[in-house]
């Protein structure tokens, strides 16, 4: 058998990634955050690149000149008039004490005028800045106020250096802490219910029974079967199973409703008050008004830098004042700049088309709520707008729009169809948001089961549901089972 080699040619397509390909997908994908942060890293990177500055007063003159022509007589008294009126205000500015006039302002600002502050009497920027007080701040204050010795005050920080953000103590007993700081366990455990009777109350506990105790210690303290309800019953409190903790502990159930009454009002986890993330405030990519029984799809430019292409490295480009290396450099940071530019305006004419799209298919939804919201999937608008299903789902992914009906994600208006008995589909969304209707006017002492969910939203809209459907819904809107939401008082 012999070898030998061959030459054959082959034609196939393939999909090229290009530079440009890849950057425009990247940017599509981008949250409207992430792409400020990724142009302002452009711009300190890319000396081709600038920020175009807003359009200063004198341009907007010129624009604003640009009117339809008039007659030579009515133009020129219109100019004269202009003249006057620019020649009086700056003579009426010109007359005017500035300062006197500043003065006045500040002292009618001031609570005190005759102890004027200069600027370096006033405080630094740095010292105006504020942050929310943390849970260790808060305790240690409180610790730094209790008469107690330098030692317990030792022992009071390092407790306190311990809790998780729940405000419990987790991670270590208090026979480690004694030994780790050479005292006495009974030492560690006196600080400690010190510090558990602090602000917020409950802190320090081990786990959540210790947590509730204490709280209805000082909350309820003329209450016993309360506390035998958090020792022994905490289970059949949230199974709402008041029938067997009324014959475990001899009293009516009357009773037990009233003690778990007051025990809904304890905080199961006191530290959260003065823990967990700053509140993310989110800017819509896109609005969509109103106008003339019209919908307007609007895009949002505001805070994203308008970007252009510098030209004097463009006109030096043109002139040849590059040579080498030089001239490499800045041609390829021409080309990226470029290509970040058209990435950029692609990007956001695709959200603006794919939320027309939206638009298009969701009137009943804008006009009445989300009740009146219709299936519809990817494939749906990537038809209509002419691309990929993928870019659609890059589109709709971390982008918010502002409708008259409220703030959503550009993915929320996509959902699966349930047929209805009448042969129309209705979104799931809007089947979730009848399930929210039907808790929400449930008699609270006899709460409709999944069972009954399901019956109602047949007789109602003839929607059929199975009753493990409705409750993987109930779930998904985080509302507790009927057992759960029955309430005795």
């Amino acid at each position: 058998m012999s070898m030998e080699l061959k030459q054959q040619m082959k034609l196939a397509q393939q999909l090229v990634m290009t530079p440009a390909l890849q950057q425009a997908i990247k940017l599509l994908q981008l949250s409207r955050l992430e792409l400020v942060t990724k142009i302002q890293e452009e711009l300190e990177e890319n000396p081709v690149l600038e920020e175009q500055a807003e359009p200063v007063e004198g341009a907007q003159d010129a624009e604003q000149s640009e009117e339809p022509a008039q007659p030579e007589e009515t133009q020129a008294t219109t100019l004269e008039d202009k003249n006057t009126l620019k020649a009086d205000s700056a003579e009426d500015l010109r007359d005017v004490d500035w300062e006197a006039y500043l003065n006045s302002i500040t002292e009618g600002w001031s609570s005190a005028p005759s102890n004027k502050e200069t600027p370096e009497d006033l405080p630094s920027v740095e010292a105006t800045l504020s942050r929310g007080a943390t849970l260790y701040d808060h305790l240690v204050w409180q610790l730094k106020l209790s008469p107690l010795t330098d030692t317990e005050r030792k022992l009071g920080e390092e407790i306190i250096g311990n809790l998780d953000e729940d405000g419990y103590l987790r991670n270590s007993t208090t026979g480690e802490l004694a030994q780790r700081l050479g005292t006495s366990s009974h030492a560690v455990e006196k600080v400690l219910d010190i510090v558990q009777h602090f602000d917020p109350l409950g802190v320090g506990a081990r786990d959540l029974r210790e947590c509730l105790k204490i709280q209805a210690r000082v909350l309820a303290p003329n209450s016993p079967e309360l506390l035998k309800i958090i020792e022994n019953h905490l289970l059949e409190v949230q199974r709402r199973d008041f029938k067997k903790i009324s014959k475990s502990l001899g009293i009516s159930i009357a009773d037990v409703a009233a003690a778990v009454k007051v025990l809904s009002g304890f905080d199961p986890k006191p530290g959260r008050a003065y823990g967990g993330e700053s509140p993310h405030y989110i800017v819509p990519d896109v609005y969509v008004r109103k106008v003339g029984g019209e919908y307007i799809v609007e895009l949002n430019e505001e805070g994203l830098p308008k970007l252009r292409i510098s030209e004097f490295y463009r006109r030096a480009i043109q002139e040849r004042k590059y040579r080498g290396e030089t001239k490499d450099y800045v041609q390829e940071r021409l080309r990226s700049a470029t290509w970040l530019v058209k990435s950029i305006y692609q990007r956001q004419r695709t959200i603006y088309r794919v939320t027309e799209s939206i638009v298009k298919k969701q009137i009943d939804f804008l006009d009445h709520g989300v009740g009146h919201l219709k299936p519809m999937i990817l494939r749906d608008v990537a038809e209509d707008v002419g691309v990929h299903e993928s870019t659609i789902s890059r589109v709709t992914t971390n982008k918010y729009v502002h409708t008259p009906q409220g703030m959503f994600e550009l993915k929320y208006f996509f959902n699966t169809g349930i047929r209805r008995t009448d042969g129309d589909d209705i979104a799931a969304e809007s089947v979730k948001d009848k399930i929210k209707q039907l808790v929400a006017g449930e008699n609270p002492k006899k709460p409709l089961s999944d069972q009954k969910i399901a019956a109602e939203l047949d007789r109602r809209w003839g929607i059929q549901l199975a009753r493990r459907t409705v409750a993987k819904y109930r779930e998904a809107l985080k509302l507790p089972s009927s057992a759960q939401r029955r309430r005795i008082y």
